[in-house]
Order: structure tokens, then sequence, then C-alpha cells
């Protein structure tokens, strides 16, 4: 089946649609981007992606490129248009195309993409086999709050993971302690047995599956703790996972060498990801 995307008021198959070559986004990651999982035909925190849209693109001086009640039937016609129930929708706001200058361009209009892809339904029956992270130099920009589309640091990172037979990478700052994954909040039980994670800042973004997992755990009685850990507290944690929209909540069993406890997937991960699973079913 073909797939369809949405490019400034047009939608187009997915191979023959593009943007201008002098989009700023193309040439200097000038734009932002979001991701909502659409889980059994619902969107799932919806209203938590577009507002932290809106966030992103007044940090870098970008309204939004239309109203949420024009981009709405937007996406769901692109949801029906590709006959999806499960998957991901991938929203990206650039500055639009003008003369290659970087000086911000008066009077442009912004490129809008909405895209839309399958993907499997979160199961925490299924979904929580345990993965190996390296942790490495966090090498990116000062302003990771921000989810621009400039990802080739993350992408590098990565990259350097896979080839070394790790899954993914946990980023440390200059003072040792993790900030995130590449594409994914990180977090621990620490030894005192609460729930903890790195607090929103500059030095990572503030995910929404992270927010949403917060409270839902403190509705259930689970002690968070937001404060960052080192890699010393995460290697010698009860347990380790990440959260994301993509990956909901994924165990992490391995850190660099080290086997996390007993390399098993743990009771916390467990119960979070229960309840998440809960949590989607009814949204």
């Amino acid at each position: 089946m073909s797939r369809f995307a949405y490019v400034n008021g047009t939608y187009a198959r997915h191979e023959e649609a593009s943007v201008h070559i002098e989009d700023r986004g193309f040439q200097f990651a000038d734009g932002i981007y979001e991701v909502i999982y659409l889980y059994k035909g619902r969107l799932i925190d919806t209203e938590a992606h577009l507002d932290r849209m809106e966030r992103s693109l007044r940090e870098i001086h970008m309204d939004m490129p239309m109203s949420r009640r024009a981009m709405m039937p937007i996406i769901k016609e692109l949801i029906r248009r590709n006959r999806l129930r499960t998957g991901l929708i991938y929203m990206q706001v650039t500055r639009g195309s003008s003369k290659r200058d970087f000086i911000f361009p008066e009077d442009t209009v912004p490129t809008l993409v909405i895209t839309a892809r399958r993907g499997a339904a979160f199961d925490p029956n299924k979904s929580l086999q345990g993965m190996k992270v390296m942790t490495m130099e966090d090498m990116r920009w000062a302003r990771c709050d921000i989810k621009t589309t400039a990802l080739l640091p993350a992408s590098m990172c990565k990259q350097v993971a896979l080839d070394a037979g790790y899954s993914d990478a946990w980023l440390v700052n200059k003072e040792g302690f993790v900030t995130e994954g590449t594409s994914n909040n990180a977090w621990i039980v620490n030894a005192e047995g609460k729930l903890q994670t790195r607090p929103p800042s500059h030095e990572i973004l503030n995910g929404i599956t992270r927010k949403s997992i917060i409270e839902l755990a403190q509705k259930e009685g689970i002690e968070i703790v937001e404060k960052p850990f080192t890699v010393e507290e995460a290697y010698n944690a009860r347990e380790a996972f990440v959260t994301s929209a993509s990956a909901c909540v994924k165990p992490v069993t391995q850190i660099d060498d080290k086997v996390i406890a007993n390399g098993a997937v743990g009771l916390t991960c467990e119960k979070i990801a229960k309840i998440y699973a809960d949590f989607l079913e009814k949204a």
C-alpha cells in the first residue's frame, strides 16, 4: 500500500513528497519536530505534544504554521489515507525556503510536513526485552530542550553504540551525570528503591511519555526522585530503563560492560510498563 504525506497544503504519495532545495530545514536544520503515538486508532497525549511544539517554535522565534483546530483534521485525514491503526505521526515545521543566509529571513512561509508510519502496539508482555546501552560524552548543543531537527550529534552517538554491539547510547555531561539517551529519557531505580530520572533543563528534552509516567507512577504511590545520577550510580542501580513516544517503556539490563542487578527485567520496570499499557488502553 502506498503511503501518503502532507506537505504545505497538499497530500502526496510518500515517495513523491518534497520541499524546496533552499528550505532552511534542509540547509540549517532550522526547524522543529514532534512525534505522536497512535495507539489502536487513538492519538496519545496530543495536546501535550502540541504544547511542546509551540514552545520549541517560540524558542527559535517562530509561530505555529496553523492553529491546532486546523491541524487536527489534517492529521486525522492522513491517518485515514494511510489506513493506520497503530503507529507514529511525525510533524515537522521549518522556517521555510529562502536565499541561503545565516540571518533569519523575513516574511517566509513556514514549511509543514506531516507523515504517518505503521508500528507495533505496545504490549508489556512482549516488548520488555532488555537492551544494552553504551555511555559516551554528550556532544550535543546546549539547548536540548528544544525538539530541533538538528539530530546529527545524537545520530552519530547512536551509530557508535550500534557499531560497538550496543542498542543505544546514554549521554554523559562533563560533570559525569547521565543526561539522556539519543532519543529517549533515562531512568534508574536507585539503591534506595526509588524511581529516579533527571529533572527538566536545557540539557534534556522533557519527554511527553516521561511526564505521563511520572504522573501515573505517583498515582500508584511509586516515589519519584527528579535528580541527576552519575554513570557509577547507574552501574549500581537496581533497575534501569528508557521511555519515549515510540518505544513507550524499554528496560536496560546492561550499561557498558556492567550488568544491571541480575541482568533480568526488574519488577518496577514491569509495573511501570503495565501501568502505561493500561493508560494507553483507556486513553
